[in-house]
């Protein structure tokens, strides 16, 4: 459950207007944090499967339109796509390594086709999120994201290497070593304020450093022109189900899913940091984070960029840093990422920049992708039910990365797939979890209507499943207490404002341990319950009627998660057994 405490850093929070000059500087700080990973990443893609400058100059523009259009659509919310928070957007590095493999084995127009499709599958994870819960864990999806991490290596490192013949041989490792080093330090030791600009002004001491070898080649930036749209670099869609694209697709939609995972994470960050006082998360936000994402992911696809994602850590920075989590700050980052884009020269500016530099910039992302994971590990829990799905995954992964198991089993483009390591790594920990999943002590299930009348029905139930844990009379009391009030809780009250009410309600048991898990599933608009019982533990007095069934659920509950969906509404509460 969130904090609680008061920010009176925020200035402005999301619903609230700003100022329209505030808007535009803080929108352009949040631009100058996100331009350059938009084009390293594009670039670094681009470079590292042999695509030419034609492309390069066109998918750049691509990508800081889309990168301006799904930055407004996240602010502005229409309808139930969006955050309605800043929540900056640009071309993210975990589509690299697969962007690369599919760049290198059927050029622009097969990256384009896996993006398109890959796209209705992330739109179908944001409707059917609340059915993925059980599947796609924290263990899941952080073991992905540290294959990719490792996947991405040898790019980075490659880059090093490429410097101009008659330079020395150590020059690119030189480079990357004052980028890493600079960076580093004002990262760990630099005041505040600067911390935040540390990545930009360690390329720009790599930069320097770069000039000093004569590893820069101007001739990108010289043929750009000052203003207008570039030619037309990408040849269109290629759907045509070809063994290539359907051995790559597997692979797009593993990573996809994990782009997913991450924004999830993405959308609860930003909800709880634009806000003076903290709230629970609205999983509906959730959803529209999601819808947006994949919209933008199929603009990608279509303009045959490689896709975008939020930077949730640049989103969270600026609002940080400036106390202005309005939403048209939002507006503003993405209108001026569209105004940038008629700009071939800023972007070509960008292109100019050494790779050994671009190298470093990308072994810092590998670097916080890796520590992203082990997070995203963690804050699932990790027991050693939890320890072997992640290890086993992992290490298969890289295993599978490092060594052509399927040399001479089977051959292209099939090989290409079973022999990837975040395919293989990802199908380990997923078919671990399911198999878990499968394994648990069955769960007691009862249908019943979200009505007091079926109230007696619930009691009934959780009087059994006291019974087959051999609960004594204390603890059978308390689980059938804290079912009462969950039920109470979920239900809107009874006024000229509630016209609606849930028809079914699904109530599952799970013993764990001395534990029992009750999930009760519903439809209700009613308030998040975590925001209605955090806001319980802040009051002195008596609560009135209404709040009553709150304080005694939180009496009753060990824990209590509250997930909401469009139309949906999921209350976990544990109850420990009475010593």
């Amino acid at each position: 459950m969130a904090s609680r405490r008061r920010n009176e850093s925020i200035r402005y929070e999301p619903d609230e207007r700003c100022p329209p000059l505030v808007a535009v500087g803080v929108g352009a700080q949040g631009v100058l944090l996100v331009l350059a990973p938009i084009v390293l990443v594009v670039a670094v893609s681009a470079l590292a499967s042999g695509q030419d400058e034609r492309y390069l100059t066109w998918a750049v523009f691509a990508a800081l339109v889309v990168s301006g259009l799904v930055t407004i659509l996240q602010a502005a919310r229409l309808g139930r796509v969006g955050l309605g928070h800043v929540l900056v957007t640009g071309v993210t590095p975990n589509f690299i390594a697969v962007s690369v493999i599919a760049l290198a084995e059927g050029g622009p127009a097969t990256l384009a086709s896996l993006i398109v499709l890959s796209s209705f599958f992330f739109l179908a994870v944001g409707a059917w999120l609340p059915l993925l819960r059980q599947i796609i864990t924290p263990a899941v999806s952080g073991t992905v994201l540290m294959l990719i991490a490792v996947l991405l290596l040898h790019i980075s490192f490659d880059r090093l290497q490429e410097v101009p013949a008659n330079s020395p041989a150590f020059a690119g490792p030189l480079v990357a070593a004052v980028t890493l080093s600079v960076t580093v330090a004002l990262a760990l030791r630099g005041p505040p304020l600067w911390r935040i600009w540390s990545p930009l002004i360690g390329i720009g001491a790599g930069c320097a450093a770069a000039a000093a070898f004569e590893l820069y080649d101007l001739k990108l930036l010289g043929r750009a022109a000052w203003i207008g749209i570039p030619e037309l670099g990408f040849p269109g869609l290629d759907l045509t189900p070809t063994p290539g694209v359907l051995a790559l697709l597997p692979m797009f939609l593993v990573v996809t899913l994990v782009q997913a995972i991450k924004a999830i994470g993405d959308g609860v960050v930003v909800q709880q940091v634009g806000r003076r006082r903290p709230r629970a998360t609205d999983f509906r936000l959730i959803q529209g984070t999601l819808y947006a994402g994949g919209l933008g992911m199929l603009l990608s696809g279509i303009a045959g960029t490689p896709p975008t994602t939020a930077y949730s850590s640049s989103s969270v920075s600026l609002i940080s840093l400036t106390g202005v989590a309005a939403r048209r700050v939002g507006y503003a980052i993405g209108a001026i990422l569209l105004v940038l884009a008629v700009f071939p020269k800023l972007g070509g500016l960008l292109l100019t920049i050494p790779k050994p530099v671009m190298g470093a910039f990308l072994l810092l992302a590998i670097g916080m992708l890796f520590v992203e994971g082990l997070r995203t590990v963690a804050r699932g829990g990790l027991d050693a039910q939890t320890a072997l799905v992640v290890g086993l995954g992992f290490a298969i992964g890289v295993g599978f990365e490092q060594y052509d198991v399927f040399d001479g089993i089977v051959g292209p483009p099939w090989s290409l797939l079973l022999g990837n390591g975040i395919t293989a790594g990802a199908a380990t920990a997923i078919g671990l979890t399911a198999f878990l999943n499968l394994t648990k002590p069955k769960r007691q299930r009862l249908v019943a209507r979200l009505e007091i009348s079926d109230l007696p029905r619930i009691d009934a139930f959780l009087q059994a499943v006291a019974v087959s844990m051999k609960w004594s009379d204390t603890s059978t009391e308390r689980l059938r207490s804290a079912g009462e009030e969950t039920v109470s809780s979920l239900l809107r009250p009874k006024n000229e404002e509630s016209t609606t009410r849930a028809s079914r309600l699904l109530l599952s048991a799970s013993p764990e341990g001395r534990s029992v898990e009750l999930e009760f599933v519903a439809a209700t608009d009613e308030e998040n319950l975590a925001d209605q019982l955090a806001y319980l533990a802040e009051q002195d007095q008596l609560p009135n009627e209404e709040e009553l069934s709150f304080r005694l659920l939180r009496h009753y509950a060990s824990s209590v998660r509250h997930q909401k969906y469009h139309g949906l509404d999921i209350v976990t509460v544990t109850v420990d057994e009475s010593p």
